[in-house]
């Protein structure tokens, strides 16, 4: 009963907080997977080729994805202390979060020019890291050669979009993710298959209909950001501010962020490098799994980086009890949510699967990774919420860092291997095998909540 009574938190407020910031941030994760799934749907009619193509290629794109999302929420730790700061500290915390925020734009212009021209120069490399079929490399390539641009606005978009958020501005994000599903959609039908008069370019339509959607978002987004938003007042001038007093600062908290989210992003290639060579049966199977578990877990993303967003600014206010309290409700609405995905994923993933045109083998693999998936986001959505949410907002990121990588590569990745080239279990346990990290990083994270030192001071300048 005492242990129910810790998860229940006696706040309607922090709920009612918690709810305000979490649903426009699901919304737009939905949204987000929306023109994934689109992307896959369409690229799916083309044939099983395209979809292995286009799912690989993605997965290198994903890696800067993510680099830049550990650029965000990094800077999300400093961004939404300061803001609980600003009552006390005012010009002192709004002088760190314009630094912070330079800082981070920086860092990912820079990642961006780096991925560009890794994409520019090695296209063909990059696909055969995945996988040894030439056919299914030479359509990567296509997609790829599109696809060059499209990483400085997607960095930009996302970790503009993330500042925003931690100041509370969640609404913009949404109403412009709205805006750019349905142009990825009428620019998709029109690019892939030939409509309205354009040609028909297949997967290289696919990667230029992404391309264009990123570009109507950054416009919204980043000139909300530097001309017209109130709370941070972050204008173009101030991209050439000196940081230097506030570096030390982001890179010991923020790039243990960057650093633990890329361990992440070369675990899930090196996963997909696995996948890659169990055939292409598998990789297919996986293309189709993948977005049903994105699916599933969008309402964890909302909750795990409000998560992130309320404990920094409590953490702001000084109120170290609350701050505790609040994360024992974290974790409840985590084991909730855990189950929510679960039931969601057996209900909706027959269904996922006849949508696609795909061989009888491939479908049966894709129902063993459903039932593989449903059981692992039982642990993954605790798990999310308190090491991407609340221990990330307490500045507990350099613990989180090892463990990322002590949970990946030393017990999933391993297991992963053995479990599909040694043993050749069935995809079922080559899954879990390869996921197992989420299990045991759940009950890791728990004990780390109860002892409390998770909660980190952080500088000003």
């Amino acid at each position: 009963m005492n242990v129910l009574k810790k998860l229940l938190v006696n706040d309607k407020t922090f709920y009612k907080k918690v709810l305000t910031l979490a649903t426009p941030i699901a919304l737009q994760s939905m949204i987000a997977i929306g023109v994934n799934m689109l992307d896959t749907i369409m690229v799916g009619s083309l044939g099983e080729a395209e979809l292995s193509a286009t799912s690989l290629a993605n997965s290198f794109i994903s890696i800067y994805h993510i680099f830049c999302m550990g650029i965000g929420m990094g800077a999300s730790v400093l961004i939404s202390r300061y803001w609980g700061m600003k009552s006390s500290e005012p010009e002192r915390a709004s002088i760190s979060l314009k630094k912070t925020i330079c800082i981070m734009l920086r860092i990912a212009l820079i990642l961006a020019t780096i991925f560009a021209l890794i994409t520019l120069f090695f296209p063909g490399t990059i696909m055969r890291t995945y996988t040894p079929d030439e056919n299914i490399i030479s359509l990567g390539i296509v997609y790829f050669r599109y696809s060059i641009v499209t990483y400085f606005f997607l960095g930009l978009s996302l970790v503009c979009t993330i500042a925003l958020r931690s100041v509370g501005q969640v609404k913009l994000p949404l109403y412009v993710s709205i805006g750019a599903f349905s142009i990825n959609l009428i620019a998709n039908y029109a690019l892939i298959f030939g409509k309205f008069g354009f040609p028909e370019m297949g997967v290289a339509g696919a990667a230029l209909a992404t391309l264009i959607s990123r570009i109507f978002e950054t416009t919204i987004i980043c000139g909300y950001l530097l001309f017209k938003d109130n709370k941070i007042c972050f204008r173009v001038k101030n991209l050439f501010m000196k940081t230097g007093d506030l570096f030390a600062e982001y890179v010991r908290i923020s790039i243990p962020v960057l650093v633990s989210d890329a361990i992440l992003a070369f675990g899930n290639n090196a996963v997909a490098m696995v996948i890659g060579r169990l055939g292409q049966t598998f990789v297919a199977a996986n293309a189709i799994t993948s977005v049903t578990q994105q699916v599933s877990s969008v309402v964890i993303q909302g909750v795990s980086q409000s998560g992130a967003i309320v404990t920094g600014q409590t953490l702001g206010e000084g109120d170290k009890e609350k701050t505790m309290d609040q994360g024992y409700g974290f974790l409840g609405l985590g084991i909730l949510l855990g189950i929510i995905a679960c039931l969601t994923i057996i209900l909706i993933s027959p269904f996922v699967i006849k949508s696609y045109n795909v061989t009888t083998e491939t479908a049966a693999t894709a129902r063993q990774l459903m039932n593989a998936i449903s059981i692992i986001m039982l642990f993954q959505a605790t798990n999310s919420i308190m090491t991407k949410g609340v221990l990330r907002g307490g500045g507990d990121t350099k613990i989180l860092m090892v463990a990322d990588n002590l949970f990946l590569w030393i017990l999933s990745i391993p297991l992963g291997i053995v479990a599909g080239f040694v043993f050749h279990l069935s995809p079922f346990w080559i899954y879990v095998c390869l996921k197992f990290d989420q299990i045991s990083k759940a009950v890791w994270c728990v004990l780390r909540l109860q002892s409390g030192k998770w909660i980190k001071k952080i500088k000003t300048v």
